[in-house]
């Protein structure tokens, strides 16, 4: 496979919340962009934290959340993330080995730049592969 960086894949038009977006308006926007996961990132564009569709099951499953309830308080506030330049063998290691399906994109300076996820990585491959045959 050819030298592909996770800039090339990433997805830079990014959907971000912050600590205080109320987890009704997080999960809104969740169904409405049909996307799996939304970043959380400070007013500097600093990441704090990500609040996966994975984490809105648990959320109803377990916490059963009254209105106006933050996202801070839900959200994955130890978030795995990557650099543009890191090739993209290394995140879909890094995938597996921490068991996610979204990897924020970083800067040298931790402000979110994009994300990365399985779906994406999935994609490029098959526009690039053939099937195996069966």
């Amino acid at each position: 496979m050819e030298d592909v960086f996770v800039a090339r894949l990433m997805t830079s038009e990014l959907i971000t919340a912050n600590p205080d977006t109320f987890v009704e308006d997080a999960a809104q926007t969740l169904l409405e962009n049909h996307i799996g996961s939304i970043v959380v990132s400070s007013e500097a564009g600093k990441i704090e934290g990500i609040l996966t569709n994975t984490d809105f099951i648990r959320i109803v499953a377990e916490s059963k959340p009254k209105a106006k309830t933050t996202v801070e308080r839900y959200m994955s506030d130890e978030v795995v993330t990557i650099g543009p330049q890191a090739h993209i063998q290394e995140a879909a290691d890094v995938m597996i080995e921490e068991n996610i399906s979204h990897l924020p994109v970083v800067d040298e300076d931790d402000q979110v730049i994009g994300i990365i996820t399985k779906t994406d990585l999935t994609a490029y491959i098959s526009a690039v592969q053939e099937p195996t045959p069966a």
